[in-house]
């Protein structure tokens, strides 16, 4: 009898810094983020954290390109949601089976969770912007792909 050879497909898992990437001087188009994400693997998981305060059109147009909104409530319109980004970041490391771990961010804040990740074995595709982006952050990652 002989063996099938079924070839493994890769996935990933992509988490989106809203707030300090979804700006007008970016213009991050979340439909091609996803097929960027697409050349390491099939995106498994697709999220965009966002404050209590993002627009409704905002919120609308994620969902729209296929990504789930996670939304952090906080104080004021600066209101972080690394933390909440980052627990979720390394709940899925820790719960899903993942190849790639895709984060969208220009914030050296996530260097430790890079860090983390690759020290679980997961690889990790750093999306980010010019100007702007930490050096160290781009240096932590093993893939960078700039939008």
């Amino acid at each position: 009898m002989r063996k099938s050879k079924v070839k493994e497909e890769k996935t990933i898992a992509l988490f989106v810094d809203g707030p300090n990437m979804l700006r007008k001087e970016f213009m991050i188009d979340l439909r091609e983020l996803r097929r960027i994400a697409g050349r390491y693997g099939r995106v498994m998981i697709a999220k965009v954290f966002l404050n209590q305060f993002a627009p409704e059109k905002l919120i609308e147009a994620v969902i729209n390109e296929g990504f789930e909104p996670v939304m952090v409530l906080g104080e004021n319109e600066e209101s972080d949601v690394d933390v909440a980004m980052a627990t979720e970041i390394m709940e899925t490391v820790l719960t899903k089976n993942v190849d790639f771990i895709g984060i969208v961010t220009r914030d050296a804040d996530f260097i430790p969770v890079i860090q983390k990740v690759k020290s679980y074995g997961k690889k990790t595709v750093l999306f980010c912007v010019e100007p702007g982006s930490s050096a160290g952050l781009k240096n932590s990652a093993d893939y960078v792909e700039l939008l």
